[in-house]
């Protein structure tokens, strides 16, 4: 026993001392292209430079915005790993040579960027990780609408997929995260004044995208996930004199994919505000064993399994019949204090034949001192 202690009291040294060495990870989020992230990145290097720090430029891509690629000039430039990928000459940043020049920080923009095919990692957060691991600081900025657990509720605003995204961990190990805010006017003027794009696609921009009620949509989202960071920052640097409960969340899956994305990201959401451990758990009942339930319903269960990994999730499955008793069950062993349900989709008949199961589920949390929280 005490020699278990000593081997957990060396790992946990061992720990803080990589913490320690690691870099320095700051993030400049906007509500939409074109509000200033680049802008303000370059600014600050500037300003870095001139305070005697070795900032180097790892990725940029100012889009050829007059007032943003004139502040390149003077900024020490780490070129592009140039490759070839599908019969074209492709550009990447050059993670090994950001790591062989090793410069204090290094600025790397468009954060959810996807790398081409045969990259050591499939997306550029996973290369910062490496960066920052090795010591190197890291300034870079990311659009709202990247971030992961807000996919659908994005989607929903501006009715455009989003297919390049960043795990909400991401944002949790940055040590500052910078807001870049704009009224949805100022935005729109830039807009108008060919800031943001070239004139010929002005028209098309306004049409779509930057909608007045959108953009309002998109600055409120902004705002709110820094107010929450920050709200967390101060949580974890300021102790608490009275200790709380500590939260852990629940979410409860079935093979309805739809409803099964939703319950997951917003579980994220909430375990992320609270800084807490979660679980997905998936109770398979005999009718969805795998020589019964169709194959697209198979695919669509394992690749929740894996968004609810990716945003942190432990992910739980257990086979039995009897629903409510193994989700009580495993709350109790887990020390749950909130189960996230789906919000019922069922017909009249369904109700009749099915509400048994969530009636009980009712009657065993009225019992304890879980919440129950219904996602719509």
């Amino acid at each position: 026993m005490v020699e278990d202690n000593k081997e957990q009291s060396v790992r946990q040294f061992l720990d803080l001392v990589k913490k320690s060495r690691r870099g320095k990870f700051k993030v400049y989020i906007g509500m939409s292209a074109g509000v200033g992230k680049t802008y303000r990145m370059l600014q600050e290097a500037h300003a870095l430079l001139k305070n005697g720090i070795d900032i180097q430029i790892g990725y940029i891509e100012t889009h050829n915005r007059e007032e943003t690629h004139a502040l390149l000039a003077g900024i020490p430039l780490i070129p592009r790993r140039k490759l070839f990928y599908k019969g074209k000459e492709m550009e990447e940043m050059d993670v090994q040579a950001i790591l062989s020049r090793n410069p204090e920080v290094v600025i790397v923009d468009e954060l959810a960027h996807s790398n081409i095919e045969g990259s050591k990692n499939t997306k550029r957060w996973q290369d910062v990780m490496d960066i920052l691991e090795s010591g190197i600081s890291v300034i870079s900025a990311v659009n709202i609408q990247h971030l992961e657990s807000m996919n659908e509720e994005i989607e929903k605003i501006t009715g455009i997929p989003i297919t390049e995204r960043i795990p909400d961990r991401v944002l949790d190990v940055a040590d500052e995260i910078v807001n870049i805010d704009l009224t949805a006017d100022e935005l729109i003027d830039r807009l108008k004044s060919g800031k943001i794009y070239d004139k010929t696609k002005i028209e098309r921009a306004l049409g779509n995208f930057f909608q007045s009620e959108r953009i309002l949509q998109l600055r409120e989202l902004a705002l709110r996930e820094v107010a929450h960071h920050v709200e967390k920052k101060i949580s974890i640097e300021i102790p608490k004199q009275i200790k709380l409960r500590p939260e852990r969340f629940m979410a409860c899956i079935s093979t309805n994919n739809v409803t099964a994305k939703i319950v997951i990201r917003k579980t994220a959401r909430l375990a992320s505000y609270y800084r807490s451990p979660w679980i997905v758990l998936y109770v398979q009942n005999n009718s969805e064993s795998s020589d019964r339930i169709k194959l697209d319903l198979q695919r669509h269960l394992i690749n929740n399994f894996k968004l609810a990994t990716e945003l942190g999730a432990e992910v739980i499955k257990v086979k039995s019949d009897e629903v409510t008793k193994t989700i009580m069950r495993i709350a109790q062993e887990k020390e749950i204090t909130t189960i996230c349900i789906g919000k019922p989709h069922l017909n009249l008949f369904q109700v009749i034949m099915r509400t048994a199961v969530f009636n009980e589920l009712l009657r065993n949390i009225s019992s304890t001192e879980t919440d129950l929280v219904i996602l719509s």
